[in-house]
């Protein structure tokens, strides 16, 4: 109608357009199909998590156990840090200078469906010299002596039964410890991986150590 006064004339309002409500239609396959992928993939992701296992252990240069047990298929991770001592957070002049009683150690991460920790063991064994009670190769002192740590009787049990077939091999008494787990604290940026930053001075501390003579001379 047309009011007085000249007022435009009054209209009702138009409906909204349903341009939106198209496009929400044509997303929500799509983002329904995403959630369920998503959901999908939490079991798997907790699942591969679950698979994760991890050992302890110690045997001399950290660089050097570092870079010996990369390469093991099964392996995921090793990280060089220290263990068994009794401060938080060491350094590694306080290592080095047998302030903490930490040693040496590294930290293995794999997958146990590909190695059992028994299998770990045995690849870890002929990286040492264990019948060397004061330190590994050119490196002497308890910071670097040998050790397994283990976290529960499983662990232990498989670390006594593989030192008893160490021993029957060697016909020799072997010293390396066996204890039980402390916190294990990542050592410094620059020594993770430094075989692989640092290929050339690696390989000249390996030999000048005498590493690889002794472990020839002691496994054959």
């Amino acid at each position: 109608f047309r009011s007085g006064g000249g007022l435009p004339p009054f209209r009702l309002p138009r409906p909204a357009p349903r341009t939106t409500f198209a496009v929400m239609r044509r997303l929500l396959p799509l983002l329904l199909l995403a959630l369920v992928g998503f959901l999908a993939a939490l079991p798997a992701a907790a699942h591969a998590q679950a698979k994760r296992e991890y050992a302890i252990l110690a045997s001399g240069c950290f660089w050097c156990t570092e870079a010996d047990l990369e390469g093991v298929p099964g392996v995921l991770d090793v990280v060089s840090g220290y263990t068994g001592g009794r401060e938080p957070n060491p350094t590694y002049e306080d290592v080095v200078g047998h302030r903490t009683g930490h040693r040496e150690a590294v930290r293995v991460v794999y997958d146990p469906a590909r190695i059992t920790y028994d299998q770990l063991l045995r690849r870890f064994w002929p990286t040492l010299d264990p019948t060397d009670a004061e330190g590994q190769f050119c490196d002497r002192g308890r910071n670097y002596a040998a050790a397994i740590f283990v976290r529960n009787r499983a662990q232990r049990r498989a670390a006594a039964l593989t030192k008893a077939e160490v021993e029957r091999r060697l016909g020799r008494k072997v010293v390396t410890d066996i204890l039980p787990e402390t916190p294990f604290w990542p050592a410094e940026a620059y020594h993770q991986d430094y075989a692989e930053k640092n290929p050339l001075r690696y390989k000249t501390y390996r030999q000048g150590c005498g590493r690889d003579r002794t472990l020839r001379a002691v496994w054959g």
